[in-house]
């Protein structure tokens, strides 16, 4: 997986780059990420401050999702958790489909012939 993370507002501090390496790697098993893009915010003019945006391209639609809290490690554990909904939400949705797939060929059998 290739990783950008851009800092804006925000010092880079290698412990909380490696912290954000470390949550993407929890959510590899659950989709393929070939490059994640990563931006770390402090908007001190809006409340609350901190921002986290994520962009995971994976094969098929890419996944993007955004949190804002009080403290950056506060919005990094909220926009992980969308993450991880999101991708379950959509290997549920595959599943169903496939599901479906499965069982219509016996309806299309009996058209008429």
């Amino acid at each position: 997986m290739k990783l950008l993370i851009k800092h804006f507002a925000i010092h880079p501090v290698k412990a909380l780059d490696a912290r954000v390496r470390k949550h993407l790697r929890k959510l590899e098993p659950l989709r393929q990420i070939d490059e994640a893009i990563v931006d770390l915010a402090c908007e001190r003019e809006t409340s609350p401050p901190y921002r986290v945006r994520v962009q995971l391209v994976t094969p098929g639609p890419d996944v993007f999702a955004e949190a804002r809290d009080h403290t950056l490690g506060a919005a990094l554990r909220k926009v992980m958790k969308r993450l991880a909904r999101i991708i379950g939400d959509r290997a549920e949705k595959q599943r169903a489909r496939i599901k479906q797939n499965l069982r219509a060929p016996g309806r299309l059998a009996r058209s008429s012939a």
